[in-house]
């Protein structure tokens, strides 16, 4: 029962943990780094040393902008954990300086040099930021007799580091507010780590949050949570090695710590644009933005300040429409209109900060800033639907569609988060889904029956390896990989094919200007070299989040994992008793499909479980076991055990660790 309800359990954050994990390495292979990733070709240091030649990397306007105000720097602050391990340390980034390497696109360079400045620094008066302890940023305001403190980062450790560095440098003061901008994690999980529930009651702390914000921030993923989470693990390069030849950063900041995770309920929300607050003395005017960047979002404007927080509407790169690791799409055009928005609401700001890189000043410099990235977003829509409406497909229109220089050459338009590439699939997929309405992609053959055919008409594995090192010495490193993946699904015990794709993997990244591209490729280079992980995957560090989470999305989680061809023909219901709680939820098996329901009286069930809200956590997060469970007084099953047996058997273990790169 214990391993049944563990594995119910599938929590939208689970991909950071996920991404947390990874075997050591083996030792480096001959003319290779120590994770086996080979030295960038003639071919890749040559469209590095031309890439971007029409951007002006003279420019040093957001390298000023980004050490301004600098008060302390944290780059001597690593951040542990409880158990006193490193979870976040600027320092492992020092070599990132100077000139671009060739294995380091040279505008990715540039933009995690910029990355690489962290520490606490003064925005405006009154305003000051958290930069660089975590993908994200922490903004703070001076109210009339404490804090409002905006988006605090991702895990209560590196929030809490950040609050420390706060109080050394700006003394001690009362935290009076904390605003949420969004349901992303890095804008809320460390909330834990600036105050707890307990004294946020007491201080009767404003918590401030986009309507529909906590549904959002605890649901997000929860239905396929444990393959995003595998995902997670290639566009963030958890288990690549922070160097010249790895993961440089992650575009939009640095990377993800992994720690402790939390959240506090809002006692107040935000729901229509131009609403206004005073907090703590402390003028607000809001945007609301739901459907942007993500599904619940604001922005705000400080008319005493004339500073402009954009939340993630915008930031100094191109953002996600489409989420590699897995998301539902964003409406682009929307997302455009949310950005004009925000121009005219607020046309007198002077002053512009974010929740992600660093601020801008200057009325004039914010609103070129704002138009472009409005314009960045409807140019990518508009122009790939026009090509939609000429017939061309996803790859195709890839192929077809560049920014106009006006655009592409603003270093806050480039795509280190997102890319161009990815967007405008994304774009073809909100509108037209995953068919492109060729018949030959209508029903093909999955890609290990696929890779035996193509390998077999080729003239066998020998003959595709040799021609794929032709193509691989004269750089055309794209096609290489595309087909080598057929050699590796038809023979995946192929090393020497393995080989190959891995070195063309490493080339690729080594070119890419996305840091997500860079860190998907060299992750594939890896798993190619040294396999999947196989260590297992705690959920300690969600506890907090798991207590604000409703069970009823937990129940929505169990729904995926029933294995509807074993529960043919099944029929059972469980009523389940949550007594701390005072609810009572029930769960229906029929037609193989698993149905839920919170009850407000009485109901039918052929097996009732009484437990309580914390046991059944301790559970999920492994943390109970067996004996527990017998022998608790939090627990109790009225019916038939074997039927609640017979029941829980239906559903399966999540693969955590599948593999991607090979079959």
């Amino acid at each position: 029962m214990r391993r049944s309800l563990f594995f119910m359990v599938a929590f939208p954050l689970l991909l950071l943990l996920l991404a947390a994990c990874g075997d050591e390495p083996p030792g480096p292979a001959p003319g290779a780094d120590q994770e086996g990733h080979t030295a960038p070709t003639k071919a890749t240091a040559k469209a590095n040393a031309e890439f971007g030649r029409d951007l002006d990397y003279g420019d040093q306007t957001d390298f000023q902008n980004a050490n301004r105000g600098l008060i302390a720097g944290a780059s001597e602050l690593p951040v542990k954990d409880a158990g006193g391990k490193v979870i976040w340390n600027p320092e492992e980034y020092a070599f990132i300086k100077g000139q671009a390497p060739a294995s380091v696109n040279p505008s990715l360079w540039r933009q995690e040099r910029l990355n690489n400045l962290a520490g606490l620094f003064k925005v405006t008066e009154g305003v000051f930021q958290v930069r660089g302890l975590d993908l994200a940023n922490m903004s703070l305001i001076r109210g009339e007799t404490g804090w409002i403190v905006v988006d605090p980062l991702t895990t209560s450790e590196t929030a809490g580091a950040a609050m420390a560095l706060v109080k050394k440098h700006l003394g001690d003061a009362p935290i009076r507010a904390v605003i949420f901008t969004h349901s992303h994690i890095d804008h809320f999980g460390g909330a834990l780590g600036v105050i707890s529930r307990q004294k946020a009651k007491a201080d009767k702390v404003r918590i401030i949050a986009p309507l529909g914000f906590l549904e959002e921030a605890t649901s997000e993923n929860i239905i396929a949570g444990v393959a995003m989470g595998r995902r997670a693990m290639y566009s963030y390069g958890r288990r690549l090695a922070k160097s010249e030849r790895g993961h440089v950063g992650a575009g939009l900041g640095k990377g993800v710590p992994f720690g402790s995770f939390g959240i506090l309920e809002p006692t107040e929300t935000v729901a229509r644009s131009g609403e206004e607050k005073t907090i703590d003395g402390v003028r607000f005017v809001f945007q609301y933005a739901p459907d942007s960047e993500a599904p619940v979002e604001l922005t705000f404007y400080l008319p005493a300040r004339k500073a402009f927080c954009g939340a993630d509407i915008v930031s100094h790169s191109m953002h996600n429409l489409y989420t590699l690791r897995g998301a539902k799409v964003r409406d682009a055009l929307k997302w455009s209109g949310i950005i004009n928005q925000a121009l005219e609401l607020f046309p007198e700001a002077e002053v512009y900060f974010g929740g992600h890189h660093w601020p801008m000043w200057g009325r004039e410099n914010i609103r070129a800033f704002l138009e472009k990235q409005r314009d960045l977003y409807k140019y990518i829509h508009d122009q790939t639907v026009r090509f939609i409406n000429q017939g061309l497909t996803p790859l195709e229109i890839c192929q077809e569609l560049r920014l106009p220089a006006s655009l592409a050459r603003v270093f806050a338009n480039r795509g280190y988060y997102g890319s161009l590439k990815h967007n405008v699939r994304a774009v073809y997929q909100f509108y037209l889904g995953w068919y492109d309405a060729n018949p030959a992609h209508l029903d093909p053959l999955p890609p290990a029956e696929a890779g035996k055919r193509y390998v077999a008409m080729m003239g066998g594995p020998d003959q595709v390896l040799e021609k794929a090192r032709e193509y691989f010495d004269r750089g055309e490193y794209r096609w290489v990989a595309q087909v080598l993946n057929h050699l590796v699904f038809a023979e995946p015990g192929n090393q020497k094919a393995k080989a190959l794709l891995a070195r063309a993997c490493d080339q690729l990244g080594y070119q890419a200007e996305s840091a997500t591209w860079r860190d998907i490729y060299l992750a594939g280079a890896y798993e190619l070299r040294h396999g999947a992980p196989d260590q297992k995957n705690k959920l300690s560090g969600m506890k907090a989040l798991l207590e604000s989470t409703p069970v009823s999305y937990l129940f929505d989680s169990m729904a995926v994992r029933l294995n509807g061809p074993k529960a043919e023909g099944e029929q059972i219901t469980v009523r389940i008793v949550f007594k701390d709680l005072g609810e009572t939820h029930e769960l229906k098996l029929e037609n193989s499909v698993l149905h839920h329901r919170r009850l407000k009286g009485p109901a039918q069930a052929d097996v009732t479980l009484t437990i309580s809200h914390a046991l059944f956590l301790r559970l999920a997060m492994g943390q109970a076991g067996l004996k527990e469970m017998v022998f608790s007084d939090d627990l109790a099953v009225e019916g038939s055990r074997l039927d609640l047996l017979r029941f829980l058997l239906l559903f399966e273990k999540p693969e955590m660790n599948f593999n991607i790169v090979t079959p």
